[in-house]
């Protein structure tokens, strides 16, 4: 998330002396012979440099013998994991097992440690290079120093039409046998059939507004984008170019005649719709945000009335002492969500502990604690029973289990000029909704 989320992390590579650097078919054949049983795969001397995240964030292994050597290592930097939904970056321990606090991808955090489990039974260490946007973590990931990644769908398709991530074995992925059926083989991480890579969480960009202001019965987008909005000038929407499709749903159920089938697969008549619908509300905005804190602060504080928001969100104000009046819905119309893809580069150094954190972070315990701790949805059922322990009621809130309330989600995708429909090369392509979106926001 979100995660979804703008907000991508990316590791840095070790540069020590006995890093390989695989890719393409090397790649492939190298997980192949250190993975043929289990016993391979632990005693393999290539160990995953992981970030544990919740969504986007890269990986990097780095050989057990020369932890020391890269610990010393002043041109590598030790990043904390930036979150999307709790604010800036904070800098790592530079050691592994210096203090003995709880960590978030590197981090203390009191409460949830989903990192130090997976480096004491691997040996690995865990290392976080933040970025600012998807658009960033593509380019990072182009670079060829990363080993794996956690995308949004408006990154995944682009980082798989770059040939920046392998197809991945699921065999060597045990725990995704367990993941919501929901979530496996969906558009933005599959293609022709060939899975890119595993689901971490997933959620739906929701409608909040102030019930002070607006009431209590809100239950459309209309109240964003009809410009006659009771809420002119206090709307808080998304600040990304993604944010197009969530016009293009409104347009889907208000202007039929349009025949938009997916929000992500615009062809020029569809895409200037939803454009024109933008630009026509943008004297209402009063704020664009990316950042969860600074949208939590605006609503805190009556500056904004309505807009897109996250359950994180939502669930911030709620606690407040006394609890914001705001209410959260997701629309009759559906919306834009979120599931973010672990995904592994064609150019990894260390394959074996890349699918090795791949089937750590999707089983119980793990994405228990890194989905609630951010926000979002467990991958399994048995996610939500470990859920459960750490905050009853999280996977009702969340509607981890509830496949009807996602069908009305639209998972974000990578705009391309192949429709994502089927429709063939009509469509437009995510350089021209960030072409566009610029000139949205004016």
């Amino acid at each position: 998330m979100p995660r979804a989320c703008s907000t991508c992390r990316l590791s840095r590579t070790a540069r020590t002396s006995s890093t390989r650097v695989l890719s393409g078919g090397v790649l492939e054949r190298e997980v192949a012979r250190n993975a043929r049983t289990a016993a391979e795969l632990g005693e393999s001397r290539e160990l995953l440099s992981s970030i544990t995240a919740a969504a986007m964030d890269a990986i990097v292994m780095i050989d057990q013998e020369n932890v020391e050597k890269f610990a010393q290592d002043r041109d590598i930097r030790r990043f904390a994991r930036h979150t999307a939904r709790t604010g800036a970056p904070e800098q790592r321990h530079e050691q592994k097992g210096q203090g003995d606090g709880h960590h978030r991808g590197g981090e203390q955090v009191e409460g949830y440690d989903w990192v130090t489990p997976f480096e004491t039974d691997t040996g690995c260490k865990v290392y976080v290079k933040p970025a600012g946007s998807s658009d960033e973590m593509v380019t990072l990931m182009a670079s060829g120093q990363y080993d794996g990644v956690s995308a949004s769908g408006d990154a995944t398709l682009r980082l798989i039409r770059g040939g920046e991530v392998a197809a991945v074995n699921l065999d060597l992925v045990p725990n995704y046998a367990n993941v919501f059926e929901g979530l496996k083989n969906q558009p933005h991480n599959t293609v022709d059939g060939v899975s890119y890579g595993v689901p971490h969480g997933r959620g739906a960009n929701l409608l909040m507004w102030n019930t002070e202001e607006l009431g209590d019965a809100l239950d459309s987008w209309s109240i964003v984008f009809d410009p006659a909005s009771k809420a002119a000038g206090k709307l808080s929407l998304y600040g990304s170019p993604i944010y197009i499709a969530d016009a293009a749903i409104y347009l889907m159920a208000t202007k039929p005649d349009l025949k938009i089938t997916d929000p992500y697969s615009l062809d020029e008549k569809q895409f200037q719709a939803a454009v024109d619908l933008l630009k026509s509300i943008r004297p209402n905005v009063g704020e664009f945000w990316a950042d969860a804190t600074k949208q939590i602060n605006s609503f805190a504080g009556g500056n904004v009335w309505a807009g897109t928001t996250w359950q994180y969100q939502a669930n911030t104000l709620l606690a407040n002492d006394p609890p914001a009046p705001v209410k959260a819905t997701l629309p009759k119309e559906g919306s834009t969500g979120w599931s973010d893809t672990w995904m592994i580069s064609t150019k990894s150094q260390h394959p074996n502990c890349m699918y090795k954190w791949m089937d750590y972070i999707i089983s119980p315990v793990p994405n228990a604690n890194a989905t609630v701790y951010f926000g979002e949805a467990p991958v399994s059922e048995q996610g939500c029973v470990e859920a459960e322990k750490l905050s009853p009621g999280h996977c009702e809130t969340f509607h981890a289990q509830d496949e009807a309330y996602f069908d009305k989600v639209y998972y974000w995708n990578t705009p391309s000029k192949t429709c994502i429909d089927g429709r063939g090369d009509i469509c437009t392509d995510y350089n021209e909704w960030t072409k566009a979106w610029t000139e949205i926001q004016g």
